[in-house]
């Protein structure tokens, strides 16, 4: 009997590791965020000063201290021995660090998941399984990135792996604890993926009659999970200075808000739009990871293998998670790419199950069966042929978005050369705010300011550096000003041109200047160009090359070449008197 294709946890963790890596040091930043939200505070409580979101003000307090403290906490021992050593610019290098740092983690996570279903359901089923993450665009974004879904993502993997791998007893507890943690210190609504866990756990009581076994089990998840919500509302609470319970307000804010409040209000998106988002980022996987309910009902009741009801009742139980994620987020208006990252590798599983299921009954020699008349070769190129294409677009779809919007990470370059930028410079950002990669980017003492453009919405203020007498990190208690969850425009948010040292600002052939948005860049008189980047034109760019990765080759028809536009760090001319924008 042919042995199964087989891949050690140890070389698994490389490939993982590989990808993920690769990710955290050329993946853009594509959410902004992931800035505001996570680095900025983050850049704070490292070294003083950042931009700060209504969502940390003590007024609102929907995002956790104790989150952003375990990564600032990481960068800070992580990146001693490059500061003793002088090597690399130290931010920028705390930066991609933590990212680094974030990818590693990602990948001990998937190498965990990927040896217990190895040894747990089937090895080729891994093997499938490490496919579907390493060679979707999907992951290559959610891998290093610094949100908390992504973090949730992390402790999905091992609460997969703890209640999959019944390996020395039946580890509930462990499943639930993990889950828990995803769910408090990352993003409260990861919570409901241990559900078809918990159910398969008091169905296997009842039937089993060990019902006090099951509940022991379950009041150790619960006691793990209070402590560790406990250790977080202390932590919470520590910075903002009063009782503060994240994860719940969060749930409030987001279920309970109604009218000019709650997460609407920052758009909303049709029903269709994870689907959409789930074809361009798992491509062939996506449609296995639907498929699966339906193989393996099918492979039980129609084609009769001998499966007993257990293995049956775990194999529903394992794919359950993504169909009911999908379900509850597409019920939701407000949608956004980032709130499918916990359940990326529920659908890695799914897809990964459902692809041994056809392999298994397409390969069949029994000659009661019309598949066993498919001459081999054909068998191979009809199984290949889409793998291999669905790699192909999984590659030119992350190669793709590498090119074309990788510029606001390089931009900022320059600043960090001898004698180009000084403490209290001041790098302003107009309609380009939300592609800003974090003060991370800049030299120490050189802060980002905003100028009014056409958008109208409330921009983040800055964390206060005042010194209060006492206490720490004043920043994270002191209520800001200007603040409001209604996304009202504060015009204490803005900067004087004026008072600009340099200027970032992007030139597409498809846009217009206005008056709020001026064409900066050819204004020779007040600006210089420091660098600049190639930066896709989407609005100009047809749909496939917006999707992938296009060569810009003389047989490839004008109509599908990608259209590029400028991206551009400007500086101030010294010879441009201040005040002539007045």
């Amino acid at each position: 009997m042919e042995k199964p294709p087989q891949l050690t946890p140890h070389l698994a963790l490389a490939v993982f590791a590989t990808a993920n890596v690769v990710a955290a040091v050329f993946a853009p930043i594509q959410d902004c965020d992931e800035v505001f939200n996570y680095w900025e505070p983050t850049h704070y409580l490292n070294h003083g000063y950042g931009l700060q979101t209504w969502e940390y003000s003590p007024e609102y307090a929907i995002r956790s201290w104790a989150y952003t403290a375990l990564h600032s906490l990481v960068i800070c021992i992580g990146t001693l021995p490059f500061k003793a050593l002088g090597l690399g610019k130290p931010k920028v290098v705390e930066f991609y660090f933590l990212r680094t740092t974030l990818a590693l983690a990602c990948a001990l996570c998937q190498t965990r998941l990927y040896s217990v279903i190895s040894r747990t359901m089937n090895p080729r089923v891994a093997i499938f399984f490490a496919l579907a993450l390493v060679f979707s665009p999907g992951m290559y974004h959610a891998a290093p990135a610094y949100l908390p879904s992504t973090f949730a993502m992390y402790a999905t993997m091992l609460g997969f792996s703890a209640f999959m791998d019944w390996s020395g007893g039946i580890k509930t507890a462990q499943g639930i604890t993990w889950f828990a943690l995803g769910a408090t210190l990352g993003w409260p609504f990861a919570g409901a993926l241990v559900l078809p866990f918990l159910i398969e756990e008091a169905i296997l009581a009842s039937i089993t009659g060990a019902i006090s076994d099951g509940c022991s089990r379950l009041l150790q998840g619960a006691i793990g999970s209070v402590f560790i919500l406990a250790m977080q509302i202390g932590i919470d609470s520590f910075f903002y200075r009063k009782f503060t319970c994240v994860p719940l307000n969060i749930v409030l804010y987001n279920v309970f808000s109604s009218g000019s409040r709650g997460p609407d209000i920052y758009g909303v998106e049709p029903w269709h739009f994870y689907i959409r988002n789930l074809v361009v980022n798992f491509n062939i996987w996506f449609f296995l990871a639907l498929a699966a309910f339906p193989l393996i009902v099918t492979q039980h009741f129609i084609l009769q293998k001998a499966v007993s009801k257990q293995t049956l009742l775990r194999s529903v139980v394992f794919v359950s998670p993504f169909y009911l994620w999908l379900a509850i987020f597409t019920a939701q208006p407000h949608k956004e790419e980032r709130f499918m990252y916990p359940v990326y590798p529920a659908l890695a599983l799914n897809a990964a199950m459902s692809l041994h299921i056809l392999l298994a009954n397409f390969g069949s020699t029994d000659p009661l069966h019309l598949v066993s008349k498919i001459p081999v070769p054909v068998k191979l190129a009809v199984v290949s042929i889409p793998l291999l294409l669905s790699f192909d677009v999984g590659m030119l779809r992350t190669v793709g978005t590498f090119m074309a919007y990788s510029a606001p990470l390089n931009v900022y370059q320059p600043l960090h050369s001898p004698g180009v930028a000084k403490p209290g410079d001041t790098v302003c950002l107009g309609k380009e705010w939300y592609r800003f990669p974090s003060s991370f980017s800049l030299p120490h003492g050189v802060h980002a300011k905003f100028i009014k453009s056409e958008f109208s919405g409330l921009l983040p203020g800055e964390f206060s550096e005042a010194n209060v007498g006492f206490g720490l990190f004043p920043g994270t208690w002191v209520v800001p000003p200007g603040m409001n969850d209604e996304n009202l425009e504060d015009v204490g948010k803005y900067t004087d041109l004026n008072h600009c040292t340099f200027l970032v600002d992007s030139r597409m052939p498809s846009a217009t200047p206005t008056t709020l948005e001026p064409d900066y860049m050819s204004d020779s008189v007040h600006w210089e160009r420091l660098r600049c980047g190639s930066f896709l034109d989407a609005s100009q760019t047809h749909v496939l090359g917006r999707l992938l990765y296009i060569p810009d080759l003389p047989f490839i028809p004008q109509r599908f070449r990608r259209k590029w536009g400028d991206y551009c760090l400007l500086r101030r001319r010294s010879s441009d008197a201040k005040g002539e924008y007045a």
